[in-house]
């Protein structure tokens, strides 16, 4: 999986591509982390380049959610793969996370 990160305002926006799984699922939570050590609290994760989203990686995003939580951050999820939908859906994490079709919803969602 690679993640690419770009600034937009006060806000990061993280580029999820490929798999989310066991063996990438640490490679999100170290960039995420880094960034919220550096004092960054406004998110969001773009999943158009997503193609799998395993449970490591779904624990991986709600851990994201949950420190965002307790920082008073705010973190949303856009363009979700059919595929990557349909795993939110079935889980249940369709109705945990704030979900966009598009990354300006969701960065105007995040704005500080």
């Amino acid at each position: 999986m690679k993640v690419e990160e770009r600034q937009i305002g006060e806000s990061i926006v993280l580029s999820l591509q490929g798999r989310l799984d066991p063996n990438t699922s640490g490679s999100l939570e170290s960039a995420f982390g880094q960034l919220v050590d550096q004092g960054k609290k406004s998110f969001v994760f773009a999943m158009s380049e997503l193609e799998y989203v395993s449970s490591a990686g779904l624990r991986s995003l709600l851990m994201a959610a949950k420190k965002m939580k307790a920082l008073g951050g705010k973190l949303a999820l856009c363009q979700l793969t059919e595929q990557v939908q349909e795993v939110f859906d079935m889980s249940g994490f369709s109705t945990i996370f704030a979900i966009y079709g598009s990354e300006e919803e969701a960065l105007q969602a995040v704005a500080v």
